[in-house]
């Protein structure tokens, strides 16, 4: 339905779930895309083996979002390499669940600063290259665990929670520059994120969701490409829950 041919996306955390979707999608429209991972290095290989039909269009980039110093290098390299870019997609995070009396302080600043701190200077350095192109798209991605925040996930609630305020702050920030910024609320989606709840869990919850089933990864990365693309352009600042009716 879009088309992205000339357009250079970012993606984070870009070869594994919801982010392999989003990654896949963009490729298919004709964007070359820049997926960044962090540790996995054979979820790396296995998406660039995944998508070799767009080899020209792939590339893949080690990058921990939560270091100022690797996020400044890598956009260094951007403009090293090809010099500009229309899409940035934060979709890099992590889980670590345990209730708040028990949790760890490691825990709670590891899940804070790749959610919130890594889309914060990611989001940071994307600005000042979108500005002088006076066009670009942010999406961030949170989750409606912001809203519902089950036991055990304060760190992980309350980083999507964050992530839901910057977007709207920085949408403010940058809407003269023909930037916007938007956010993606996937509700529970089939990926590793939800491959460990135990099968009471699971159906605990599909009884709560209207359309009584999980979500595919590519129905978020379809509501991902309409806010990345020129169609979209009186949309910022607003949040796009894709939950089958939470």
């Amino acid at each position: 339905m879009y088309d992205f041919k000339g357009q250079t996306i970012i993606v984070t955390g870009g070869t594994r779930g919801i982010g392999k979707a989003i990654s896949e999608s963009f490729l298919k429209a004709g964007a070359k895309v820049i997926v960044t991972y962090s540790t996995n290095e054979a979820a790396a290989a296995q998406f660039k083996q995944d998508n070799s039909q767009f080899a020209e269009n792939t590339d893949i980039q080690k990058l921990d979002v939560t270091k100022y110093d690797e996020v400044e290098k890598f956009f260094k390299y951007i403009d090293t390499n090809g010099g500009s870019f229309e899409v940035l997609v934060n979709n890099a995070g992590i889980r670590k669940d345990s209730i708040l009396a028990m949790m760890k302080e490691s825990d709670w600043h590891d899940v804070m600063n790749v959610n919130l701190t890594g889309t914060f200077y990611m989001c940071k350095f994307a600005v000042m290259s979108l500005m002088r192109k006076r066009y670009g798209r942010i999406i961030n991605v949170s989750s409606v665990m912001e809203r519902y925040a089950f036991a055990g996930q304060a760190n992980y609630a309350a980083s999507k929670a964050g992530l839901i305020a910057l977007t709207k702050s920085l949408s403010k920030e940058v809407a003269t520059r023909g930037i916007t910024v938007n956010c993606i609320s996937p509700g529970f989606i089939v990926t590793e994120l939800i491959q460990d709840l135990p099968d009471k869990l699971r159906e605990t919850y599909l009884a709560r969701i209207p359309l009584k089933r999980f979500g595919d990864a590519e129905e978020v990365a379809t509501c991902v490409l309409f806010l990345a693309s020129k169609e979209a352009s009186y949309v910022t600042g607003s949040i796009l829950e894709v939950s089958g009716g939470l």
